[in-house]
């Protein structure tokens, strides 16, 4: 009976308990967007590399030895600065003064043209007496007699190798450690070595004669040219001679060029990567130059889906990986049109020009680009 009784409450009781229970747990009804709580903004956030506005990588043109490099890693140059020579630079760095004072003559009153062809003129001449001397002190005679002599030494050298070549030919054949052949392969080598050194021998001796000549050569070459450049002087400039002498600074010009490097434009030498004394080609980087008197950030992972939402002249904050304490401007100064294709992602570059300077930012500083989207 008791339990009947217990039974019928616990069934009567229930669908309150039920409604309690859901009374309890109701759930507030979500905002809107625009309502109050909801975000007040919207952000495209991106990834870029600092690139500074010019940025250029400086080779000489022609093959040879650096003699100087004149700048360091850090170091701030102006346009025009030499930073580094070639050391066969010096005959071309001889002709572009000839051509550069033939043709300012040219530029200035007959008077004064003549003078400065004059003073051109007597500057050559000097320099062809000095090498003039050289090669007259110079003992060509003995030079001559020694490579003579030398030549003697290599056909007889050359016979020496030919004997011992066939001395070991006759053992070639056997055993590397038999005697007989490891004698006569040692004799060979001897026999290379030595014609080989004699040879070298014969080059040195000859260049103490050529290097003095082709100095002389050059130095006559250029007085002939200042003597001419003054003697067409003597009726006054015209057109035709202007235009000449123009060419002839133009080509002088272009020639020193294979041999110096000159500062394209006033900025920071990044790097250098060549030292005084090594050989160097067309293709060796020696200096890269950068110039850092304004910054830009250009992104590599803004989607299709984002850059609908950017535009030209929007403003950016931008975040440096490495400065985390430092947050700069920019605006977006050009969207690309064209497209790159990345894991199936649609991507556009952006690039921004940033707004000031840090003197900690590097050039190819990974930085965080957000663009807000709308208020």
């Amino acid at each position: 009976m008791k339990n009947n009784v217990l039974k019928f409450l616990m069934l009567a009781l229930l669908p309150a308990l039920i409604l309690s229970a859901c009374g309890a747990h109701e759930t507030p009804a979500a905002e809107l967007p625009g309502e109050e709580g909801a975000a007040s903004s919207a952000e495209v956030i991106a990834e870029g590399r600092l690139e500074p506005a010019r940025a250029t990588n400086l080779t000489f043109q022609a093959r040879g030895v650096a003699a100087e490099v004149l700048v360091k890693a850090g170091q701030t140059v102006s346009e025009g600065d030499v930073l580094a020579r070639l050391s066969n630079a010096g005959e071309a760095e001889a002709n572009l003064l000839v051509a550069q004072n033939a043709y300012d003559a040219l530029l200035r009153n007959e008077s004064g043209n003549r003078a400065q062809l004059w003073i051109a003129y007597q500057q050559a001449q000097s320099a062809r007496a000095e090498a003039e001397r050289e090669w007259e002190d110079l003992d060509v005679e003995a030079i001559d007699d020694r490579l003579e002599e030398l030549d003697g030494e290599i056909e007889d050298l050359k016979e020496d190798l030919q004997d011992a070549q066939d001395e070991f030919d006759k053992y070639k054949d056997l055993s590397e450690d038999n005697s007989k052949r490891k004698t006569a392969e040692d004799d060979l080598e001897t026999a290379q070595e030595n014609l080989n050194d004699k040879i070298r021998e014969m080059e040195e001796e000859a260049r103490k004669r050529d290097g003095v000549k082709a100095a002389y050569d050059a130095a006559l070459a250029a007085e002939a040219e200042a003597k001419y450049q003054y003697e067409i002087s003597l009726d006054g400039p015209n057109a035709e001679q202007l235009a000449i002498a123009k060419a002839n600074l133009d080509a002088a010009q272009d020639a020193l060029a294979n041999f110096v490097i000159m500062a394209p434009f006033s900025g920071v030498a990044a790097d250098v990567n060549v030292k005084a004394g090594e050989q160097v080609a067309p293709d060796t980087r020696v200096v890269s130059l950068i110039d850092d008197s304004a910054w830009f950030v250009e992104t590599t992972d803004v989607t299709e889906l984002e850059v609908v939402d950017l535009s030209v002249g929007q403003t950016v904050s931008i975040r440096p990986d490495a400065l985390p304490d430092l947050e700069l401007t920019g605006v977006v100064t050009e969207i690309s049109a064209a497209y790159t294709q990345s894991s199936g992602d649609i991507l556009y570059a952006v690039r921004i020009r940033v707004d000031g300077s840090d003197p900690r930012l590097k050039w190819g500083m990974t930085v965080e680009a957000i663009f807000r989207t709308s208020e």
